[in-house]
């Protein structure tokens, strides 16, 4: 099976101006080449495209896949992470992890609370902050203390000390912040006290699976209150990563699949949730393109301290996708396998021939 790569490279986009936080989400080279050894030890030809506009030349070139393994993040808007699935849907091409759809959802954060709101999911209230006219109507929806961060960023960007808000006046001044500076709504919810977890499931809809739990335990020396941007660029230091298996942490699995199959999450992904007053785990965000670095990402961390290793988890990723095409979900089975799996969509060659 020939299976194309997808990602936004990080040093490209730094060599172009943009920012250390700009470029938080992209990928290091080490990454690319983690997954591209693991898909070529299972088997499988790569074959590295990079970054969407890249896509599209190969794809005006005729080139073709039989799978993409898709990890890009996109860089404009709220709809940046679908679209690499949205071109790939459009030429037939099957890719790994969520569709267009989820990945819009879910990077906007209102938006996901409120279809897991609906679904029975427990999330602390929540408002969305458009402009500051928005802030009036706070008042009398949200108790405090409240904690605020933008509406559509990941890694902690925008996250800081500030982010605890205990005040009408703080509220304003981080708002206003959040909005000039990343240029979208702000996410504003009643503040979790409890415990922070981070759940790692791998497959899709009844076949998804929990790998484990894992507690986000600040050291003295970091941030307090939150697990901040400035915490997670220095997590070595600063965070100690716990596998847990409590009462809590079971209940915080069991809302983190519930949150992950209603929202048709697929492939691999990871959940953040956090407890509240009463030591009830809360969804706050799901990230359906989890970082796949091997040694430094959540979810590959996950899997190691489970005993799973970095080639057996893109082989899990890799079986789901092609078991979702009706192909032989084993790795024994799946390389191989591309001309299967490739012709079950019509290509646009063929709908126009």
């Amino acid at each position: 099976m020939k299976v194309g790569m997808t990602y936004n490279l990080r040093d490209d986009y730094l060599a172009l101006g943009y920012s250390e936080v700009e470029t938080a989400e992209f990928d290091k080279v080490s990454t690319i080449e983690a997954i591209e050894r693991a898909l070529r030890e299972l088997g499988y030809e790569t074959d590295r495209i990079g970054h969407v506009w890249n896509l599209v030349k190969r794809l005006a070139a005729g080139d073709r896949w039989d799978m993409v393994f898709n990890i890009a993040e996109g860089l404009w808007g709220f709809g940046r992470e679908a679209q690499v699935p949205a071109l790939l849907d459009a030429y037939g091409i099957p890719y790994t992890f969520s569709d267009p759809l989820v990945l819009a959802l879910t990077l906007h954060k209102g938006m996901t609370k409120s279809v897991l709101r609906d679904g029975g999911v427990p999330t602390p209230d929540f408002a969305v902050v458009e402009a500051e006219s928005d802030l009036i109507e706070l008042e009398t929806k949200l108790a405090y203390p409240l904690f605020a961060k933008p509406v559509a960023e990941g890694t902690g960007k925008g996250i800081t000390v500030a982010s605890k808000i205990g005040s009408p006046a703080e509220l304003s001044v981080v708002c206003r912040e959040l909005m000039n500076r990343f240029r979208q709504p702000v996410l504003v919810e009643t503040y979790l006290p409890g415990r922070e977890f981070t759940v790692g499931i791998l497959g899709t809809g009844a076949q998804a699976k929990v790998v484990g739990v894992m507690e986000i335990l600040l050291e003295d020396k970091a941030e307090p209150e939150a697990y901040t941007y400035f915490n997670k660029e220095n997590y070595e230091s600063l965070v100690t990563y716990k596998l847990v298996d409590d009462g809590q942490a079971r209940s915080a699995a069991r809302t983190a699949l519930q949150a992950y199959r209603i929202l048709g999450c697929r492939d691999a992904g990871r959940v953040d949730l956090r407890g509240d007053c009463f030591d009830v785990p809360n969804f706050m965000e799901i990230n359906p393109l989890a970082g796949l670095h091997p040694v430094h990402s959540d979810l590959p961390i996950l899997c190691r301290k489970v005993g799973k290793d970095y080639v057996r988890m893109i082989a899990e990723i890799m079986d789901s996708a092609v078991q979702r095409l009706g192909g032989d979900a084993t790795v024994s089975a799946a390389a191989g396998k591309g001309s299967e799996v490739h012709s079950q969509g019509a290509t646009p060659e063929a709908i126009h021939a």
